[in-house]
This record gives C-alpha cells, structure tokens and sequence, in this order.
C-alpha cells in the first residue's frame, strides 16, 4: 500500500497499521483456539461424519512397510508405512507385556477381535478405516460406526459405574469449553486360545500388530472441532495389567463431506461365522 510522502510519519504509521488489521484473518476466541459452531443447547457441534486417515489401524506406532499375513493376497493386504499416533515414544510396556504383545502380532490373523466381527472397543473404533458418525443431544452423545454396527453412548455429566463389562465399555462425559472429554471404564476381554491358562486376564487388541489391553483398561479420550472439517482426537489410555504409565495417542479426524453421506450397513457377522464357530463343530469343515 503507497501512502503519499506530503502526509506525517505518524499518521502514515497508523494508516498501514489500519491496514495489516483489515488483511489479517480474525483470531478465534480462546488463546487462538478454534471456536465451533453450536447446537441449540449452546454446546459445540461435533454433529457429522468423521474418519482417520492414517495407518493407525495397522500399527499405532512407528512401522515400515511389510507382507500382511496371507501370503496368497499379495500385496492387497500388506502393511503401509506409517508414522505412528503415540506420543511421546513408544507404548510403555512393561517387559513381560511386552514379550505378550509379540506373540499375540503373530497370531493376530486368527485371534484378533477385528478378524472375528466382534465389536471394535475404544479407542479403537476411532481409528478403524471406517467412518463415525457422531449425534449429540442435550443429555447424550451417541457414536457410531460402520465396522459391525458398533455404537456407544456417551452420558453427559453422567455420575455412574458400568454395570458390567462390556465390548465398548461405559462412557461419561463432560464439556470442558470447547471440548469433549470422556471417561470409560467397564470394558470385557477375551481369553487368547493356546497363550492363556484357564482364569488368566483377558485381552483385547488396539490394532493388527498386536498392541494390546486387559479388562483393566481405563480411557479417556478428549475431542474438539479444529476448524470446519476438522476434529482433534486424543485418548490417554491406562492399564496397569500392561503398561507402566498412561499413555495418549493423537491424529486428526476429518469430516466425510459426500452430500449423500451416510453408514452402510456392514453387518459381517456373516462372513466370520464359520471362522468362530467351525472349532466347536462336531464335524468341523474342511478348508
């Protein structure tokens, strides 16, 4: 912008000084913050379909590149290289957990819950390769995902225990300003064919590498819109069973914007039946 020499240095200060404020694009409330949108009740709107991009399904933290466990598929079912989602390192495992977690990697293909249509748990519906819709009311939050039409219901300011141990456990949430944050506790296990003795702790997977946890898991995940088409998504998960400290993942979930977007009805009970069922068959099927 020129501004003509016959006017005074001060006042040529201030008319550019006008202007870098009328270029600059306002600053959301809140130290910068993203300020979103708001349902009738006042509270941000997480309304919408979102989904991770990213490789966390496969592994949540760092990998290359590898062969997926059917020789056969080639490379249509190979692990992608990807940046993992845990901060801070690696999981904090402790060293026999460890040890656990590398035998469960090789036998995931037969035991993970994915593999066999049971319900994904959290925080791993989160990060699936499948969308999430999320429905707020003024006393619920209702999420829901495409993978075997797993749901989960998030009571705001709710007060109580789980009344029992679940697949997805019991959530509790609140609104901390622009963010959602959620307790769940309450989550089942499932006892690992040929690795686990009678009575030993059950076990559940957070991705196709064998990243695990017990029924002793405790979550808490935080969620707040960061821009029109974007959520911030972080769970600090906590398992003394497993690990020696709590520890949080992190990645952005992004909006599916198709004007006719909406969950598909992928009900796959039907093709795992034969997988769960075949070795309590008193003729079992030849494969």
């Amino acid at each position: 912008m020129l501004i003509p020499p016959r006017y005074p240095m001060p006042i040529r200060a201030l008319v550019l000084l006008g202007a870098a404020l009328l270029l600059t694009p306002p600053v959301a409330s809140g130290q910068g913050q993203y300020r979103a949108p708001r349902t009738a009740d006042g509270r941000p709107d997480l309304n919408g379909f979102w989904q991770a991009v990213n490789t966390a399904h496969w592994d949540l933290e760092d990998h290359a590149a590898a062969p997926g466990p059917v020789f056969e598929l080639g490379g249509a079912y190979a692990v992608p290289p990807g940046r993992g989602v845990v901060q801070g390192g690696p999981i904090p495992y402790r060293p026999e957990a460890l040890a656990k977690k590398k035998v469960y990697a090789a036998n995931a293909l037969k035991e993970d819950a994915e593999i066999k249509c049971y319900l994904p748990g959290v925080p791993r519906m989160m990060y699936m390769p499948y969308p999430v819709q999320i429905v707020q009311s003024t006393s619920d939050v209702l999420m829901l995902s495409e993978f075997a039409t797993a749901q989960r219901t998030v009571y705001i300011n709710g007060k109580e225990l789980a009344p029992a141990d679940t697949w997805m456990g019991w959530s509790n949430g609140r609104w901390e300003g622009e963010t959602l944050v959620i307790d769940s506790t309450g989550f089942m296990g499932s006892t690992i064919r040929g690795m686990d003795e009678a009575g030993a702790i059950k076990v559940r997977f957070l991705d196709r590498a064998g990243n695990y946890h017990t029924d002793g898991l405790h979550v808490v995940e935080r969620i707040r819109r960061t821009g029109p088409d974007h959520l911030l998504y972080e769970a600090t998960i906590e398992d003394p069973n497993v690990y020696t400290r709590p520890w949080t993942i992190s990645m952005p979930l992004y909006r599916r914007i198709e004007p006719n977007m909406e969950l598909g009805e992928y009900k796959c009970e039907e093709f795992a039946g034969d997988l769960i069922f075949n070795p309590y068959a008193k003729e079992p099927v030849a494969r």
